[in-house]
């Protein structure tokens, strides 16, 4: 990874090294911090950097922290602002990936401030199972229930889960991994939601079945109905329906939208990725890259 000039920490533009917080933080102790992943789409002819969904995932940011009682920290104002103004000042000229943190800085477990934040912003380009697809594990690894730690907060902590379960796929071979919810129907992959195509139908695990509430999903199941006339169905999936589909796909903002060509090596589909999800990358980068001057709403230029 190549590193930028320029991080935010607690409302100032600070050269990347000094961006540090205390090993005696709960954010280190504990994990007691929040986040928020965002991209930054290059758009080479307009010469413009435009941020996706920045609102809708600020809405989120404040819900997470809310959900674990952190005092108030900057307003979403304060915080879009901060975000334009940290890429502006690493004068990115590509793709890049974005991660807001509000953190406690101070205290012990039981504290609830005082918040600290953090911005990062780094070049990423997209992975290579977005044009090649992904081979996937089926994790033994269980996700975990709401009632333990829920999933729809983004919380630091809540990644161990994921991580645990990506780390053995990968050293068993496999790109990534999918996880099963405590009553044994299809949750989401590692850090991605997942939908599978059945008979022509785009079909999605539900928000009931402990995953994150993704704007990358939200995105993909507003694009599905708008260009393709495909309503999504949102309910449990059985592991089973993972066999049967013809095709699967994974989604989140990091990942983009990746088609997914093996399960347990059993090839999916025809083993290549499918017309539905190939359409759905191709829409989702034209939009996300003001390719496509739709859904302007969505992008907030830089320059």
């Amino acid at each position: 990874m190549s590193t930028p000039q320029f991080a935010y920490l607690n409302g100032q533009i600070v050269p990347w090294n000094d961006a540090k917080v205390h090993i005696f933080a709960p954010v280190a102790k504990y994990g007691l911090g929040v986040f928020e992943g965002m991209r930054g789409y290059w758009n080479e002819e307009a010469q413009q950097l435009y941020l996706f969904r920045v609102a809708e995932h600020l809405q989120r940011y404040a819900f997470s922290q809310k959900a674990m009682r952190f005092d108030q920290g900057p307003s979403s104002e304060e915080l879009s602002k901060a975000l334009v103004q940290l890429c502006h000042a690493n004068s990115f000229s590509t793709d890049v990936h974005i991660r807001m943190m509000a953190f406690i800085e101070s205290g012990e477990l039981d504290a609830t401030g005082p918040i600290g934040t953090a911005i990062t912003a780094v070049p990423r380009e997209t992975d290579r199972q977005v044009a090649d697809g992904a081979s996937v594990q089926i994790s033994s690894w269980v996700r975990m229930p709401d009632n333990v730690m829920p999933a729809r907060i983004k919380c630091n902590a809540n990644y161990h889960n994921s991580r645990l379960a990506l780390i053995q796929a990968q050293r068993d071979g496999y790109d990534a991994t999918f996880l099963l919810n405590s009553r044994g129907k299809l949750a989401e992959a590692s850090a991605m939601c997942v939908f599978i195509v059945r008979d022509g139908q785009l079909i999605t695990p539900s928000v009931t079945n402990d995953i994150l509430e993704s704007i990358t999903r939200q995105t993909v199941i507003e694009l599905a109905r708008e260009y393709l006339g495909l309503e999504t169905v949102e309910r449990d999936v059985d592991r089973t329906e993972l066999i049967l589909a013809q095709e699967v796909l994974y989604c989140g903002t990091a990942a983009e939208i990746a088609p997914v060509i093996s399960i347990d090596r059993m090839v999916v589909g025809s083993g290549q990725p499918g017309a539905i999800t190939q359409q759905l990358i191709e829409i989702y980068g034209a939009i996300a890259t003001g390719k496509n001057d739709a859904h302007v709403s969505w992008r907030t230029p830089v320059f």
